[in-house]
This record gives structure tokens, C-alpha cells and sequence, in this order.
């Protein structure tokens, strides 16, 4: 029996091959919080009978079925990449590193046609039963993440899903041993792209990816489920800077509009000599939306950047893993 709190709680994951199909999960995510909820459209019949008062309950009907939600955690040096690779579209398989333990994954922003993930939710009872809620056609439509001073980097990941259902059985959860990125480990560099330089005194960084996709396709004969989500928007690549104002080569870039090419990384324990756990997030060219630095009294002047993600025309917008995981 698990323990009866959201302590005993846990969630499953697996790529599927067909859009909305169950997959038995095979990787479980730590996660620190989520809101995975099945959501159904419901019609009830508002036909007049003499002296009815009250709609007649055998009369309400389900129309439509779908599912929603965010996870967050915590971004690890293991078990990321299938959450990774249905943000960002490409099919990985990671490449071992010469003869080392290390295996680096390389996700470049494409089309996220046919990435769908299963989603198991398992949810115990205050009894310490645990129910499971399966969440099929899970596509990712938006993903941020966030590492401040002294804290983790984080994720959030926006999901929309075809339906739940609560017949498939309950896996077994297993982690791996990894560890969480983190302050220490992070650095912000901007300026030619393959050749940025750190900047100094930032203290939080954020990203979000936004893929936009027409998530609306309801059809007859497809029993009120949808189907497969698609692109139907440019992606949107934003984020914001909040640092110390040590310098003004940030300031000086919003304005004159000039665009850099910036890259924010986390460098963990070493695997083997050269190669360390790493996720590295490259965006070739951002441009700075604003930059105000203002004084707001005696302290420090700390201006908070934000920025556009675009494309320079050459270089995808990619992220980089590297893990001991030989699959994703």
C-alpha cells in the first residue's frame, strides 16, 4: 500500500507511436506538483413536458472528452528526453560521447506532428490505494523554465490531451539515481553565435517556448474525441533577464535593437574526462523588447530584460542534453 497523500503519488510516461493510443509507461517523473484533469462538454435536452420542472437527468448527454493540465519539476540529469523531444519535435537518439558514459541528445525545434505522449497519473486514496487517471494524446503546447539565485532550475509543461481513461493498469514506478541543475552550475552567454562570452550579474533567468496548434479538432465520427492537434501559429520563444546593472553590453543592445545569439547552460558532475551531465538551451538570435534600468531607491540598480527568440536564418533553436542515458 503507497502512503495516503500526494507523498504516495505518482506520475508515468511514454512516447506513443499513434496519436491517442495507450503505451504502458516506462519512465516516471518527479514532479512537484501537475493538474492533469479529464474535461468533458455535456448537453442536456431542454425539451418542455406538461408540469416537468426539473431537466430530466436521463436526458443529459456527454458531447466532447479531452484533457489538460501542467507538470512541473525540477530538470534533472536524467530522464528528460521524451519530455524534451515532444516539446521540441525532432526524434533523438542519443549519441555516445567517444567511449564514454555520456550521451548527448540534441533537440532542434521542427514540427511536433506525431510526438504524443501517454501520461499515467497515479493518485492515492487517503486508504493508501492508489488510482490511476491515463492520459492518452498528450501533446505539449508550451513549456518554461525558470533558475533563480539559490534555487533549482524548473520546469512547467502545458499539455493538452485527447482523453482519460482509468482501465489500463497501474505501473510500477522505478527512478533512476540523478540529481537536479541547478544556481551554482549555471551560466548566461550571449554575443556571435558559437562563440558566446558569460555575462556577469545575472541573478534569474527565464525561457518559454510556445508552440500554438489548433487543439479544437472535433469531427463526426470520431465519438466526441479529437483529433491530433496541429501547428497552426509560428512558436513563440520568450524570455526575461534579471540581473545587477554591472555593465551596460545588455542595455546597449535593446537600444540599438541589435540582435545576439544567447545560450544558457548547466554544467553538472563530470561522467567522464570532457564530458559532464549538461543541458544547454541555444536560441541564435534574440532581440531585447525591454531593458529598463530604473532607480527605485538606495539599493543596487537591477534591471529585468526580456526578450524575443528569432531565428537567424541558419540556426535552429535547439536544446542540448547530456546524460548516461543510452535511450531516451
Amino acid at each position: 500500500m503507497a502512503i495516503g497523500s500526494g507523498l504516495g503519488a505518482q506520475i508515468g510516461i511514454a512516447p506513443e507511436s499513434v496519436y491517442g493510443t495507450y503505451v504502458a509507461p516506462t519512465k516516471f517523473i518527479e514532479f512537484t506538483k501537475e493538474s492533469l484533469v479529464l474535461q468533458k462538454t455535456t448537453a442536456q435536452s431542454a425539451g418542455i413536458a406538461a408540469g416537468r420542472l426539473l431537466p430530466l437527468s436521463s436526458r443529459r448527454v456527454v458531447t466532447q472528452r479531452q484533457g489538460s493540465g501542467s507538470l512541473e519539476m525540477e530538470v534533472t540529469t536524467k530522464a528528460m528526453g521524451v519530455l524534451l523531444q515532444t516539446l521540441m519535435g525532432t526524434t533523438v537518439t542519443p549519441v555516445q560521447q567517444e567511449s564514454t558514459d555520456a550521451y548527448l541528445q540534441a533537440h532542434l525545434l521542427i514540427d511536433t506532428v506525431g510526438k504524443s505522449l501517454t501520461i499515467q497519473k497515479g493518485i492515492p486514496l487517503t486508504t493508501g490505494t492508489v488510482t490511476r487517471k491515463n492520459f492518452v494524446g498528450c501533446k505539449i503546447i508550451s513549456a518554461e523554465f525558470s533558475c533563480e539565485v539559490g534555487g533549482m532550475l524548473t520546469a512547467a509543461f502545458e499539455i493538452d490531451s485527447k482523453d482519460c481513461e482509468e482501465t489500463s493498469v497501474l505501473a510500477t514506478a522505478s527512478y533512476p539515481t540523478m540529481a537536479p541543475f541547478h544556481f551554482m552550475q549555471m551560466a548566461v552567454k550571449t554575443g556571435t553565435y558559437g562563440a558566446e562570452v558569460a555575462r556577469s550579474g545575472v541573478r534569474k533567468m527565464s525561457l518559454k517556448i510556445e508552440r500554438p496548434m489548433a487543439a479544437e479538432r472535433f469531427y463526426a465520427g470520431a465519438s466526441g474525441l479529437k483529433a491530433e492537434p496541429i501547428s497552426n501559429d509560428q512558436v513563440k520563444v520568450t524570455g526575461s533577464l534579471e540581473m545587477d546593472y554591472v555593465d551596460t553590453i545588455l542595455d546597449d543592445l535593446h537600444t540599438s535593437d541589435a540582435a545576439t545569439s544567447l545560450l544558457w547552460e548547466f554544467v553538472g558532475a563530470e561522467i567522464a574526462p570532457s564530458y559532464n551531465e549538461r543541458i544547454t538551451f541555444k536560441i541564435p538570435a534574440i532581440r531585447f523588447d525591454d531593458a529598463p534600468p530604473t532607480v527605485e531607491g538606495f539599493d543596487v540598480v537591477k534591471p529585468t530584460l526580456s526578450f524575443t527568440g528569432l531565428y537567424d536564418g541558419t540556426n535552429p533553436v535547439a536544446i542540448e542534453y547530456v546524460s548516461t542515458d543510452v535511450t531516451l
